[in-house]
């Protein structure tokens, strides 16, 4: 028995299954309101609360089904999942079965860009695309590596470029401008080459105020850099080269002037046999010292991201015909050109058992079914997708991935009686994702025999001598250059992560391969920061612990002119006052309730490492850590996170020159102090949580301090 539950042994037996939800908080209901529920042109709300939501996307989801007999019977089944705990991403909810009130929006979260080509065509192109994607709702990921470093010329123009952040700006001001579906902004991320030349603007890019706010930044981090770094060598910075230009095979040999790299594209580059692109270096750093910059950018900025990119390609079940460059905005969907994120979560608190008792167990049959049903109904979303251009549509439809994952991990730790990143906490963490993935590929089967595979499993590929030198295997099974192979035998019996499911299940992996399956991916953990807050009742956000257990969250509230504040509990919190004592002194509880910042950066990685064994796809995760961590510290995170086999990384440390964040606490903006400059030249000091009026309006000081330096006040 852990010293956790010897401290919450004395709750009460009464305490069972979670049948009767707790009371909704204020705050979650008005999450809700301005969120999911449906409302008319008038604003008037056709749910009429928070189940209404969940029995229109039942319905809708359904009506994908053949026949009525099905389509009721589905529905039902269906509702049933939503009510235990299943819950779709913010698309789905807002505009599955709203057609009749906003038909051009999508039920698909995010997309990814095709890649931007090196022209003023391909980019201006690839900017209308994205802002028709961002109408329909969805956020959007690019890769801007792709175009040609500042400086470098244009012969066509007769001019030096401008480079690739100036563009970045264009696309910023689009999003900003461009009303988002669903009544929220859409989002952008945008990745970029760790070998590229500009790689140092983009690096400090968000140094400056009010720029690229519209995006989120990760940087693509190879494993020759990480190595380069590691060893304290060289560092070349490099751009490919064109094949209208003059090179000889004694330049392309010559590795001082050009390095072979992987690229977002090899049409119109210099390439060799395996598909590597010849890149003329054009600089040449100390990898040391590119990644204290972009440590140090981390560290003041919680940007840029850092995406593995070569383990994501190397684990990616797609890994014959496709190469990532790009994300969703949030992470956890690296996608190909024009691939698109499906997202949905079970809430993991719903199927905890006796909560806060020395006998506290989760109930995994309940857990399996809602997994089995959601799939269903994730897989329902393709068929009404309402994504706004045909190449994502078809993108969708070839391969039908998605991505389920979870949420209120965090909290569910907390009621069993774990402490977040300790030895019973990972195997939990392991366990639920291993659960989670094998019913969903069982189902996924059972939806091919049923309804058809992803029509990528029945097309033949022809193998190349790329294919083989990533995958060895593939040679000792007598493979050669040229042979024919089906999708769903490269897939299911060459992809590294289908390997997985030999050892747990070898009938289940032999009837992938031979029937295939209804996907190509299915798990991924989402943030589920507006989901969890309102749907979720403030269920801890995805595979996070919860931040606190009560703090403050910005929101943006319709018709005020900067971000507003209002206070929530942790879901556990409630839950522990609901069941256990309602008098409970929260600076006294037990000592499984461990705020994030709390947590060692080793247990936030040893949850994550934990899950991504069995996840497909990525995890969005950020690792809170102190104001005052040490920046050597620091910095070995990202090492750490390396080392045991993390898709990426990203940190956040409250920094209050900066201030950033959606959830703060009281005593941290007490402590911060914001000066104004007065129209008289005088200025004023206050403390970040006190309330100050301007413009004719009540401002909390850190959030009207952050929308004037920003420049979104009164935009929103």
């Amino acid at each position: 028995m852990t010293a956790q539950q010897i401290e919450i042994e004395r709750a009460p037996e009464k305490v069972n299954l979670l049948a009767d939800p707790l009371p909704v908080q204020p705050t979650s209901e008005q999450i809700w309101r301005q969120k999911y529920c449906l409302a008319d042109h008038l604003g008037e709300a056709v749910d009429a609360d928070m189940d209404a939501t969940l029995r229109r996307v039942a319905k809708a989801l359904s009506e994908t089904e053949i026949g009525r007999k099905k389509q009721n019977y589905w529905q039902q089944r269906f509702l049933w999942a939503l009510r235990q705990g299943a819950m779709p991403a913010g698309r789905i909810l807002s505009n599955a079965g709203a057609q009749a009130y906003k038909p051009a929006t999508s039920t698909i979260n995010c997309t990814v860009s095709g890649t931007i080509e090196d022209s003023m065509a391909g980019i201006l192109g690839k900017n209308l695309e994205a802002g028709l994607t961002l109408k329909a709702g969805c956020g959007i990921g690019y890769e801007f590596s792709s175009l040609r470093p500042k400086g470098a010329y244009v012969s066509g123009a007769g001019a030096h470029t401008s480079g690739p952040l100036s563009f970045m700006d264009v696309f910023d001001k689009m999003c900003f401008t461009v009303s988002s579906a669903g009544g929220r902004r859409g989002a952008q991320m945008a990745t970029f080459d760790v070998g590229h030349p500009d790689v140092e603007d983009f690096i400090r890019a968000k140094r400056e105020d009010g720029r690229l706010r519209q995006f989120n930044l990760s940087l693509l981090i190879t494993d020759d850099f990480m190595r380069a770094v590691q060893r304290d060598q060289d560092w070349p910075l490099a751009f490919p080269i064109s094949t209208k230009e003059q090179v000889d095979a004694a330049e392309l040999a010559d590795t001082s002037q050009v390095v072979w790299r992987d690229w977002s594209t090899t049409q119109g580059y210099v390439t060799n046999e395996v598909q590597k692109v010849a890149c003329r270096i054009s600089k040449v750093v100390r990898a040391q010292r590119l990644w204290n910059l972009i440590m140090s950018s981390t560290y003041d900025y919680a940007e840029p991201g850092f995406i593995l990119i070569d383990r994501v390609n190397q684990f990616n079940n797609n890994w014959f015909c496709e190469n990532i460059r790009a994300t969703n905005p949030c992470g956890e969907q690296p996608l190909p050109e024009y691939g698109s994120c499906l997202l949905g979560s079970v809430n993991l608190t719903r199927f905890v058992l006796k909560p806060f008792t020395a006998q506290a167990t989760f109930d995994w049959p309940s857990f399996k079914d809602v997994v089995a049903v959601f799939t269903r109904m994730l897989d329902n979303v393709v068929e009404i997708n309402g994504l706004a251009l045909p190449q994502q549509v078809a993108e969708l439809q070839r391969k039908r991935r998605h991505g389920m994952g979870y949420l209120g991990l965090g909290s569910a730790l907390i009621m069993l009686g774990m402490v977040y990143g300790d030895e019973a906490s990972v195997a939990f963490t392991e366990k639920v994702s291993k659960e989670l993935a094998l019913q969903g590929y069982r189902t996924g089967v059972e939806l091919a025999q049923e309804k058809g595979p992803a029509p990528i499993m029945e097309e033949s590929f022809e193998v190349t001598q790329g294919m083989l030198t990533q995958r060895p295997s593939m040679v000792a099974d007598g493979y050669q250059v040229g042979d024919q192979v089906l999708g769903k035998v490269l897939w299911a019996g060459y992809s590294e992560y289908m390997q997985k499911l030999i050892a747990v299940d070898p009938q289940l992996h032999q009837s992938l391969i031979q029937k295939g399956c209804r996907f190509t991916h299915h798990s991924s953990i989402a943030p589920t920061g507006t989901i969890a807050l309102s749907m979720g009742n403030n269920a801890s956000n995805g595979i996070e612990p919860s931040f606190a257990h009560h703090y403050l969250r910005n929101i943006i509230m319709p018709g005020k002119k900067t971000k507003q504040q209002v206070s929530v509990y942790s879901y556990e919190l409630l839950a522990y006052k609901q069941w256990v004592d309602a008098n409970v002194d929260p600076n006294q509880l037990p000592a499984c309730f461990v705020p994030a910042d709390e947590l060692s950066p080793r247990a936030h990685i040893a949850i994550q490492a934990a899950a991504q064994k069995w996840v497909d796809s990525s995890i969005s995760k950020t690792i809170n850590v102190a104001t005052d961590i040490d920046f050597e510290d620091f910095k070995n995170i990202y090492q750490l996170a390396c080392e045991q086999g993390l898709k990426g990384c990203t940190t956040f440390r409250f920094n209050p020159e900066v201030f950033q964040g959606v959830l703060v606490k009281e005593e941290e903006l007490s402590q911060t102090h914001y000066r104004f400059a007065m129209a008289d030249g005088t200025s004023v000091e206050l403390a970040g949580n006190e309330s100050v009026i301007y413009d004719g309006e009540e401002h909390i000081a850190a959030n009207l301090f952050d929308a004037l330096k920003e420049g979104y006040y009164g935009k929103h």
